[in-house]
């Protein structure tokens, strides 16, 4: 399909399961009933952005994938003819955990998962308590709309996961996310933190001529202030829309996918990359050591 419609649910979460499963679920129907055909969840929307601290506790939240939340997902899409991108806490088997995106089509078919890739660990995000690297590559979903490209939150600040999802054939990149500020930080510091997470994440559109999706969660949790600002870019990095940094926020956004091969041609980037210059990036660094 040449355009396709897609939702943005930027919401706040609570301690319950249920309570954020049943929300989104309403803003799902909400922004379906607006005309959306694809619909993105943020990072981790059944709980609260539980990784601000290291709690064993804390597992029991975890699910098997396919399990209840995508059963009861894949019902709404279903019945609403909807895709649906639903970021959840997945668990493996004993003791083996993933941060993970299910992919339901809009005939409430299961689709497949991916994987969170690039894992952080920082003061207030300790994600590598609680997650494995992702162990399933890179993925493109093809869905009843569109191929549908997925990365997850960190997995932002790193061009070569948008390249490799790009090259896989994806029509568009869906970023779910959790990010914020803590909430002592000056408005400078907040400013500036911000405008690099949606340059960084503009500048995968430009670099490989797709539309990017980004979904942030919003509300003050432990410190943390998340800072919403959920965001369409078209493929030459232009917004097409940007949420409030402090409101649930609903919005369907029309992405013209034939658009991509234009900006591919006037400015054509993937032509003229030179792969056979590029394996020094598989080392971890360029020294003495790794020559």
């Amino acid at each position: 399909m040449a355009k396709v419609q897609v939702g943005l649910v930027q919401m706040t979460c609570t301690s319950s399961k249920q309570e954020n499963l049943d929300k989104a679920i309403v803003k799902i129907r909400e922004v379906a009933a607006q005309g959306a055909q694809v619909v993105c969840l943020q990072e981790l929307f059944t709980s609260l952005y539980f990784c601000d601290v290291e709690e064993y506790e804390n597992f029991k939240l975890a699910e098997t994938i396919p399990g209840p939340s995508t059963d009861v997902l894949s019902a709404v899409a279903k019945e609403l003819n909807v895709v649906i991108v639903a970021s959840l806490f997945e668990k493996r088997a004993e003791g083996l955990y993933h941060n993970t995106t299910a992919v339901l089509d809009a005939d409430g078919a299961y689709l497949g998962k991916y994987r969170k890739m690039h894992i952080p660990d920082d003061p207030g995000f300790y994600e590598k308590f609680y997650f494995t690297p992702g162990d399933l590559g890179y993925k493109v979903f093809k869905t009843k709309y569109a191929k549908i490209g997925v990365l997850i939150c960190w997995d932002q600040w790193y061009p070569e996961a948008a390249r490799i999802t790009a090259l896989m054939g994806a029509d568009f990149l869906v970023y779910p996310t959790a990010i914020g500020w803590a909430t002592t930080q000056d408005e400078e510091t907040n400013k500036e933190q911000y405008n690099a997470w949606q340059t960084i994440q503009r500048s995968h559109a430009i670099a490989n001529g797709v539309p990017v999706v980004s979904i942030n969660r919003v509300g003050e949790e432990a410190g943390v202030s998340f800072w919403g600002g959920s965001f369409v870019s078209n493929p030459f990095g232009s917004l097409l829309y940007q949420a409030t940094h402090d409101q649930e926020e609903l919005k369907v956004v029309e992405l013209d996918l034939s658009k991509s091969d234009r900006y591919r041609t006037h400015w054509p980037f993937l032509r003229d990359r030179r792969i056979d210059t590029y394996s020094p990036i598989t080392k971890r660094y360029i020294d003495d050591e790794s020559i």
